[in-house]
């Protein structure tokens, strides 16, 4: 609802012609940006936007999604660029989707998130995705007349139905950067016919504002399992009477620092999850559930450790746990903060996994 509300007031202040702001214009001629990607490109930055299909009452009924897109030196030149693209007025207050190519990834994420907190229109509540083997501006080239933004949209709810992916702001990114050093971004693929269809690959791990690389299948799933909140997922199990199938629910990792003297020794994880039983022929009881329990947690361990060998290897620690740890030892904690992603690389480890079955 504040997403319609402020392009509605802005509209209105646009009809006044009030000062500051561009000539007054009518409410159907304001292209409102809903997706913006952004690319390395010769120039300097790609830029491209897609209004999504343009609703009835806002732009015109049954129009297509309008993609507008200009390479400068700078973010900022290439989007005032974009406005003598079209007849409309270009509004970007409406962006909430914000795509990053894999080659800009590789060279720094930084500058877009600077411009995206600092311009008046654009924020960082917006969703951040990481396209993979592509361009930003190639994947929403593919979105054709109906654009990606429904798509997108539908990745985001279903991440918070707990069936998709972790989702992340460029906000929640951006602060992570400033405070870990390090961050984790829900990455996607093209797919589908033309690549018109954005399927999810994993996540991208930023350390500094640079790709450091990708944790996809069992490593991904450690990831979620890291951050506290894994998407739905269903493991099989064959027990003495049949298969049992189970579904994760919930997840929740809590950290220890143990130290001798000021020199961090040992960082201890303890990961509590909770599955429920979805198919079975005979449910599973007494030594049967055990056995069932005791795999279940074999399995997540290894989940959790595939992710921290590549996290350590990066000296990434993406998910803060040594940050959260730290606030039970908060003098030495301060005194290895700054160099905490070099220690993180090299500590020991120790991973307790422990299953609830509902």
């Amino acid at each position: 609802m504040k997403k319609l509300l402020f392009p509605l007031l802005a509209a209105c202040l646009l009809l006044a012609g009030c000062s500051g702001l561009p000539a007054a214009r009518e409410m159907g001629d304001m292209a409102l940006l809903r997706t913006l990607g952004v690319d390395p490109s010769p120039a300097g930055v790609a830029v491209t936007g897609s209004t999504g299909p343009r609703a009835e009452g806002l732009q015109g009924e049954g129009e297509p999604a309008l993609t507008l897109s200009a390479d400068r030196e700078s973010l900022s030149g290439a989007c005032l660029a974009m406005q003598g693209q079209s007849d409309s007025y270009v509004f970007f207050g409406y962006v909430d989707q914000l795509l990053v190519g894999e080659e800009l990834a590789k060279q720094g994420v930084r500058p877009v998130l600077d411009y995206f907190a600092r311009d008046a229109e654009l924020g960082l509540g917006a969703q951040l995705w990481l396209v993979r083997e592509s361009t930003a501006r190639e994947a929403l080239s593919a979105g054709g007349e109906k654009g990606l933004d429904s798509r997108l949209e539908t990745l985001q709810n279903d991440s918070e139905m707990g069936i998709a992916n972790l989702t992340r702001t460029a906000g929640e990114v951006y602060t992570d950067l400033l405070e870990l050093g390090s961050a984790y971004v829900p990455a996607l693929s093209p797919a589908g016919e033309g690549g018109a269809l954005l399927a999810e690959r994993g996540y991208g791990i930023l350390k500094g504002d640079t790709l450091a690389g990708f944790l996809e299948g069992d490593a991904a799933k450690g990831l979620e399992l890291l951050a506290g909140g894994p998407s739905a997922d269903i493991l099989d199990v064959e027990l003495s009477n049949g298969p049992v199938s189970v579904k994760i629910t919930s997840a929740r990792t809590q950290s220890g620092l143990e130290f001798r003297g000021d020199v961090p020794h040992k960082l201890k994880l303890t990961c509590n999850v909770e599955v429920r039983l979805s198919e079975y022929r005979e449910r599973p009881e007494g030594g049967e559930l055990e056995k069932l329990r005791a795999e279940l947690e074999s399995r997540e361990r290894k989940r959790i450790e595939a992710a921290l060998n590549r996290l350590q290897v990066w000296g990434t620690d993406c998910t803060g746990l040594g940050a959260e740890a730290g606030i039970f030892h908060p003098a030495r904690w301060q005194a290895v903060r700054a160099d905490w992603p070099e220690w993180f690389s090299r500590v020991p480890v120790e991973i307790q996994v422990e299953v609830k079955i509902l």
